[in-house]
């Protein structure tokens, strides 16, 4: 039987998402917990990755055993894994259901503060500068325009192709409940993302706030697929995996 587990965590004392050697991993201390609780081996998937230092509000994984699991086994999950990291809801699927594949739409989310605030340390990223939020907002926009985005992909990307199909992009402003801080938001949602994708948009999005470039320079930026000619990447602590879509209708157990 196959299952899905939405996930939520923060990433900040982790080396990403996926399994490696000699790191802390995401993956693995769900693994070690769900192999402790279910006395099997289990291996799962996610359905994206996530890099050093980045957090995820909803983040989907799946896992195949022969035995039956209710709701009432992500208390015992929950127990086993480290503070930072929590199960939040189990889905039976078909068979050949996939978190990675058959998502549909991913979104993250970018979170910027404007002045310091303990309560948001390694949650949201420190900016003094003075925005121009209107040309950020009117650079975002230009997204929409592109397919291709190799200017925001990490060199080493192994993919075959860069193309993106980007359904929305754009600045907000949402107050944090717990600390009460104005957080400047960045929301951007494709059918897929490139390897550090967003946080070179960011990057980039923010030097056009800063007055540092103009929005015809971000335009070409994206036309002339070099990464070198857009801005360095934006800190990971800021940015969050937000909502992962499916085509199909998940129901709790």
């Amino acid at each position: 039987m196959r299952y899905f587990i939405e996930i939520a965590y923060k990433g900040t004392h982790y080396a990403g998402w996926q399994i490696q050697e000699n790191a802390q991993s995401v993956q693995a201390e769900i693994e070690k917990a769900l192999c402790i609780s279910l006395r099997e081996p289990i291996s799962i998937t996610g359905s994206g990755r996530t890099d050093t230092g980045v957090h995820a509000s909803q983040q989907f994984a799946h896992f195949d055993t022969e035995q039956p699991i209710t709701y009432q086994k992500i208390r015992s999950w929950n127990a086993l894994l480290p503070a930072d990291i929590t199960i939040k809801n189990i889905f039976r699927v078909d068979d050949k259901a996939h978190t990675r594949f058959d998502a549909t739409e991913r979104s993250y989310q970018y979170k910027i503060i404007h002045e310091k605030n303990p309560f948001l340390k390694d949650l949201a990223t420190l900016e003094l500068a003075v925005l121009q939020i209107d040309k950020m907002q009117e650079a975002a926009q230009k997204i929409l325009l592109y397919d291709d985005f190799e200017s925001f992909s990490k060199v080493k990307a192994n993919v075959k192709n860069f193309k993106c199909k980007i359904k929305k992009a754009h600045w907000f402003y949402e107050k944090d409940s717990i600390s009460g801080v104005n957080l400047l938001i960045f929301e951007i949602t494709a059918n897929r993302f490139l390897w550090g994708m967003v946080r070179a948009i960011v990057g980039t999005l923010l030097d056009v706030g800063k007055k540092k470039i103009e929005i015809s320079d971000f335009e070409k930026i994206i036309e002339e697929r070099n990464r070198a000619k857009a801005s360095s990447a934006a800190p990971p602590q800021g940015l969050y995996l937000s909502k992962i879509t499916y085509p199909y209708p998940l129901i709790k157990i």
